[in-house]
């Protein structure tokens, strides 16, 4: 790796740091000066402390919230991509089926969470269904794009050579439409977290398989606005993290022969 290089990554990772740095200490000097109450808005400096003293029980609520969240992407990966491949298969299947995907995605969970939760009796399975409604449907479209983009030619030159279907499938067919799933598998990843985070706001549950959500709306109901800030701050670390793992492994699988992580690469 050439100098160039390091000084791109190293850039990459300090201009954010120093932003919010900046941005942090505005906040900080702005609720000094103007005397803004905690329970209006809370300084950092009483959001880490909320986070140093209510870390435990945060994180606690964090690791439930993070089980239904990696939960539901797992089965919108699962049921997501095994829609796509049916739907290439056969077009009268996607003709049929996939405008009703879309009626799921474009319904606002807030609406039908509170019926998944009646119908569905057990908590955890509830959550999980309300937010992998949410996640799926990106996989679902970007996966059927990318497995109907193989190329015209090479379709007609695996059946000039008797290519079957199960290996036009996968020596042709799954490689093209990789990098269409995992932009679709980074965009589901947020999108489960912030499914799971409705889901819990709807549900309401407390005790102890409490989500960062219920804390959120209990703070709110108590005025204890730095732990309430503790929280989102980390539903907010934690989104970023998932997409900053997916989009590694995205680079992972695609570095060495797909032109949108080298050309990232080469910039």
């Amino acid at each position: 790796m050439n100098r160039p290089d390091v000084n791109q990554r190293v850039l990459r990772i300090l201009a954010p740091l120093l932003v919010g740095a900046a941005f942090l200490a505005l906040w900080e000097a702005a609720c000094a000066a103007l005397a803004i109450r905690p329970y209006i808005l809370p300084p950092p400096s009483a959001i880490a402390e909320s986070l140093w003293t209510d870390g435990p029980s945060l994180l606690w609520s964090l690791l439930v919230t993070l089980r239904v969240t990696l939960a539901a992407l797992a089965a919108a990966v699962v049921v997501g991509g095994a829609m796509a491949l049916l739907f290439s298969l056969s077009r009268i299947v996607e003709v049929s089926l996939f405008p009703y995907a879309v009626i799921l995605q474009v319904t606002p969970i807030v609406s039908i969470a509170p019926l998944i939760i009646i119908w569905v009796r057990n908590p955890f399975a509830a959550l999980l269904v309300c937010a992998w409604i949410v996640a799926f449907f990106p996989i679902v479209s970007n996966t059927t794009l990318g497995l109907n983009s193989a190329d015209r030619n090479l379709l007609a030159l695996f059946r000039l050579y008797g290519a079957s279907p199960g290996q036009t499938l996968w020596y042709l067919r799954l490689p093209t439409a990789l990098p269409y799933f995992l932009a679709g598998l980074r965009i589901s990843g947020g999108l489960a977290l912030v499914g799971a985070v409705v889901a819990e706001f709807v549900a309401g549950t407390g005790g102890t398989e409490s989500g960062l959500a219920f804390r959120i709306l209990e703070s709110g109901y108590l005025l204890m606005m730095p732990r309430l800030f503790a929280a989102l701050f980390l539903l907010s670390i934690t989104g970023i993290a998932i997409y900053l793992i997916l989009d590694g492994i995205s680079r992972l699988l695609l570095r060495r022969w797909h032109e949108s992580v080298a050309t990232a690469d080469d910039e």
